[in-house]
């Protein structure tokens, strides 16, 4: 048994990842055999995610403030504190803060077996990160 009192540090989220200011701190990183990574992220208003997407899918679960998020080709929908987001398997998304609030979530997701937890694509534009305001 580990006990990591107070937590990992965080650190900035990388630019070629995020649009804003985004601070990822990582909860869990689990030794073979398992693949669970855990990360708290924290977004300051109108911070973002590029679209991405997870080859063995993705849990986010909202721990503060409010927050979007959208599929490919779906609807930008808001999400808020308490709300749970699964995302399938190779689905191309994005999630981050609202314009006017920051948001916390905690990000659930599995290495594939080749160690990889997320492949990333262009970042999200203001026009489509505000469709539907």
């Amino acid at each position: 048994m580990d006990i990591i009192r107070g937590g990992p540090a965080s650190k900035p989220g990388p630019d070629d990842w995020f649009t804003g200011e985004v601070r990822l701190q990582e909860i869990a990183h689990g030794e073979p055999p398992s693949r669970l990574r855990a990360l708290r992220v924290q977004f300051t208003p109108g911070a973002r995610t590029a679209w991405h997407s997870h080859p063995v899918g993705q849990v986010l679960h909202v721990t503060e403030g409010a927050g979007r998020v959208q599929s490919r080709g779906g609807a930008v929908e808001e999400i808020a504190a308490g709300d749970v987001v699964r995302t399938p398997p190779g689905e191309w998304h994005w999630h981050g803060a609202g314009p006017q609030s920051a948001m916390t979530h905690l990000a659930l997701q599995e290495a594939d077996d080749h160690g990889s937890t997320t492949s990333w694509d262009r970042h999200v534009s203001d026009e489509e990160y505000l469709a539907g305001s």
